[in-house]
């Protein structure tokens, strides 16, 4: 089990900032992978940004340049900081984690956040 508590999640206008935190606390073993993904209403869950344990990160195409992934191992915390935020962004934002290997694909992963919910205005 990974228990993951997901936030930082709220209301920003477009060209805004926010920061998301995934706590991940309570595991016996460091998870290979982990993912912010993405949900907007009437769609699929998307990749954000994937990091495994060799800090190997990748980014989704419409994120590139503006999402930046970081972690303290000391809080075991990720942390998701958004930059430029446009009203597209607008999602409920999930943090994964699994065993397994890295890919943009929910199906991978088997720990899964409670969810932050990330609105941007025009």
């Amino acid at each position: 089990q990974v228990p993951l508590v997901d936030s930082g999640g709220s209301s920003v206008q477009a060209g805004g900032s926010l920061r998301l935190s995934c706590a991940a606390f309570g595991y016996m073993y460091r998870p290979y992978c982990m993912c912010w993904f993405r949900q907007a209403p009437g769609k699929g869950r998307e990749g954000v940004v994937l990091v495994n344990n060799d800090i190997t990160t990748t980014y989704g195409v419409s994120v590139k340049g503006r999402f930046t992934i970081s972690q303290d191992d000391n809080k075991n915390t990720l942390y998701l900081q958004m930059n430029s935020l446009k009203p597209e962004d607008s999602a409920m934002y999930y943090c994964a984690a699994t065993y397994a290997s890295c890919a943009f694909d929910p199906r991978a992963f088997d720990y899964w956040g409670q969810g932050t919910q990330v609105t941007v205005s025009s």
